[in-house]
């Protein structure tokens, strides 16, 4: 039998009892635990709880209000807003270390993809760009440790992939934006991608069955297989 034990909410209670001395009138008290948000409520468990269920389970804070609340305990969407804003501050060291870790390395794969954003007062969604960035050696062989940076920009300006790759020197894999143009003209060495080379030929050869690109897919394909 498999059965289930849902998570629940405890409180932790300090007790700091403070000591006087009666010769002196000093007072002594043990100070105060170290806490993630400077005066906050929220205890490191619950900020890690509330950060994976946003970013890894996709559940935006509105429905996390509400599934705390059938356990009794009220927080307000915008409390779970700053929670989120504070502790995005307190990884701040770590995200500056992965971003020096991905930007020293001598290949770097890039690509960006559309995310949903909120729009108010539009009662509707604009669309943002998520830019990711990959160093990953261990195809052959690599012993670095991989590691993965994202970033974020409102637009697909070519401003921000040129201010994300400012330090890298390496040789880029990416698409064919022209936004990277840019990096390659000030000595980023371009590693174009196969696959969307690759795509072009297949989607001609599928339509007119044309020899060229059927010879252009045979030579891309012995590529593929080293």
């Amino acid at each position: 039998m498999r059965d289930y034990v849902p998570g629940s909410f405890r409180v932790t209670r300090h007790v700091r009892p403070k000591l006087s001395c009666r010769s002196c009138e000093g007072i002594a008290q043990a100070p105060a635990p170290s806490l993630p948000i400077y005066r906050g409520l929220a205890g490191p468990g619950l900020l890690a709880h509330v950060l994976v269920a946003k970013y890894c389970d996709h559940l935006p804070l509105y429905r996390q209000a509400e599934i705390y609340a059938r356990d009794g305990i009220d927080l307000d969407r915008s409390t779970l807003a700053d929670w989120v804003g504070q502790t995005a501050r307190l990884m701040r060291p770590l995200i500056d270390a992965i971003g020096s870790h991905v930007m020293t390395a001598d290949r770097v794969h890039a690509d960006d993809t559309t995310v949903p954003v909120l729009d108010p007062g539009r009662g509707n969604t604009k669309t943002g760009r998520l830019w990711c960035y990959v160093r990953d050696d261990r195809p052959f062989g690599g012993k670095t440790p991989p590691a993965v940076l994202y970033r974020y920009s409102p637009d697909r300006k070519a401003d921000h992939p040129r201010e994300h790759l400012a330090s890298f020197q390496g040789i880029l894999q990416a698409d064919g934006y022209a936004g990277y143009a840019g990096l390659y003209e000030r000595g980023v060495t371009e590693a174009a991608c196969w696959a969307h080379a690759r795509r072009k030929f297949f989607d001609v050869h599928k339509s007119t069955q044309s020899p060229i690109t059927a010879e252009a897919l045979h030579r891309i394909a012995a590529l593929y297989g080293i």
